[in-house]
């Protein structure tokens, strides 16, 4: 596979990884926006008791998480790179590093979960924490789908089309888009 075979007569209708991606990606990121929308109204309208429950989370895990699903969004922007000029052992290392880091995310973000729940800050504590399990709740099963995408590329690294790279890379993207908007939103904005 060369470059001149990955380049397609990609419009509007015929984006990178198709059209059916980035619906889904659209319908996702305004689904987060909306909630993220409606926490930041509820936390207008009471911001004391906000920001005294946002105190009660851990901003380093989150920092960290952060660099964890950028490190790994690079990672797989940089493996679609090397699939287009053939390395196949590249690609597949970053590739590789990407699962990595997506592993990395969810494995701290189930320690930050595990800490809240014992802690006995469940979706019934307050308003705050209903929207923090609902939005990182639902982020977290978007990674969970997304490690899985990126482990079916590598088990078809081979023979896998540029198309569907394409289009688990944009998911996967969209994982760490959805992230940028929630670390300000729940971790950092008093």
């Amino acid at each position: 596979m060369n470059q001149n075979n990955l380049e397609t007569n990609q419009t509007l209708w015929y984006p990178p990884g198709g059209i059916l991606i980035w619906m889904i990606v659209l319908v996702e990121i305004l689904t987060f926006c909306l909630g993220i929308g409606s926490l930041l109204y509820d936390k207008s309208k009471d911001l004391n008791t906000f920001s005294f429950m946002q105190s009660h989370l851990n901003k380093t895990f989150a920092f960290w998480n952060t660099v964890f699903l950028l490190t790994s969004g690079f990672c797989i922007a940089i493996a679609v790179f090397y699939k287009t000029k053939d390395k196949l052992n590249f690609f597949t290392f970053y590739l590789i590093a990407s699962i990595l880091f997506g592993f990395a995310f969810l494995t701290l973000k189930f320690y930050e979960f595990r800490d809240k729940w014992m802690l006995g800050y469940g979706l019934e504590t307050s308003n705050f924490f209903s929207y923090y399990w609902l939005l990182t709740g639902f982020h977290y099963l978007h990674v969970v789908v997304g490690i899985l995408i990126l482990f079916i590329i590598y088990l078809s690294r081979k023979t896998i089309t540029f198309e569907n790279l394409e289009a688990g890379a944009v998911f996967w993207h969209m994982c760490d888009l959805i992230w940028l908007l929630l670390y300000p939103a729940l971790y950092l904005i008093q």
